[in-house]
């Protein structure tokens, strides 16, 4: 199995990305090849940081490097040795069966649009992204990936996302539920109330349609919606943890007592902060592309990057692209039957 790693990715790249792929080698036996695509200089420095045998370990010079701020479309056009796109490359070419980016979200999504093309049956990738709820980990697509979806889109995100659920977390009937402003079945616009219809006829677990109220309240397992909705939500719980997080330690910091059972709770507070540490998930996926593209967070630390590594291995082991194929093959067959002609009954005189 071979990744190729975008080193120069990142608000603290590339010593995070390389600290992180090194912790990944030492950890995942099945890496056969990692290429850590960037500034050669400044790759191996890190490198020589880490102790480390570099036999499994290729450096790939890239002299360009896109920017977080960078236009995505002008960024991909123009910087066409920078390391995201020369990572990309390799997994294009055949050599690298798997792309790891913390860097920008916008060019990353564009340029492995662009280069790999999406699988077969599938119109436009989707960014998916795991997301904890007390009792249960849902599944959030699209999160950044698609804003102006057609229904039909949307029906295939339920489609890659169930199998996500089902071949990466272990759900055997994955719940698809389409995010609204209400349950009902009549609430939504114009787009959620197609993608309700369709599902309907698919062979998906699809239990109806959800909202903010019910988003953590284990009624979904895969939550499927446009970019625009998705990031924000996304976003939104982020903020909502880290709102929370520090009440929470101001709160418990007030007096003595308080730190006192802080300190006999911390084996309860520290499991749930692992629980909410995003670091632990490994990124997001950007689902339906002819390849595999695991997009790190941006300030990723070391333990991210080695967990989106540790994703990117699960995703190409479970040859989950093939899978995503037949899934596509069978959605289509479904809806051309649903909406072919019915013979008109015979009547007896």
């Amino acid at each position: 199995m071979r990744i190729a790693v975008d080193a120069m990715g990142g608000d603290f790249a590339p010593q995070n990305v390389v600290a992180g792929a090194v912790d990944a080698l030492r950890t995942i036996g099945k890496i056969q090849k990692l290429y850590l695509v960037g500034d050669e200089t400044r790759v191996r420095a890190e490198l020589q940081k880490q102790p480390v045998s570099e036999a499994r370990i290729q450096v790939v010079h890239a002299s360009e490097v896109i920017e977080m701020n960078d236009p995505p479309v002008q960024a991909v056009r123009r910087k066409k040795d920078s390391s995201m796109a020369r990572a990309i490359d390799l997994v294009k070419a055949g050599e690298a069966d798997a792309i790891v980016s913390a860097g920008n979200t916008g060019a990353l999504l564009t340029a492995s649009h662009l280069k790999l093309r999406t699988l077969e049956g599938v119109d436009r990738p989707g960014l998916a992204c795991l997301i904890p709820a007390p009792e249960n980990v849902f599944v959030l697509m699209d999160a950044g990936a698609n804003l102006e979806p057609h229904p039909s889109n949307l029906v295939q995100y339920g489609i890659m996302g169930s199998r996500y659920s089902q071949q990466i977390l272990g759900y055997s009937r994955p719940r698809v539920a389409v995010f609204s402003i209400g349950t009902e079945e009549m609430k939504g616009n114009e787009l959620t109330l197609e993608a309700y219809r369709l599902l309907k006829q698919t062979d998906l677990n699809f239990v109806g349609n959800i909202d903010g109220h019910n988003l953590f309240g284990n009624r979904a397992d895969v939550i499927i919606t446009d970019a625009f909705v998705g990031n924000a939500v996304l976003k939104a719980a982020e903020s909502t943890i880290r709102l929370v997080g520090r009440w929470l330690k101001d709160e418990l910091q007030k007096n003595p007592v308080r730190m006192f059972g802080a300190m006999l709770a911390g084996g309860a507070f520290n499991t749930l902060k692992e629980k909410a540490d995003p670091d632990t998930y490994g990124g997001a996926v950007l689902l339906g592309i002819n390849g595999v593209c695991i997009k790190a967070h941006g300030a990723s630390s070391p333990k991210a990057i080695k967990n989106a590594i540790r994703v990117a291995t699960e995703f190409v082991e479970g040859h989950f692209n093939e899978h995503i194929i037949e899934d596509m093959k069978r959605l289509n067959d479904k809806l051309q039957q649903a909406a072919a002609p019915q013979p008109a009954a015979e009547t007896s005189n």
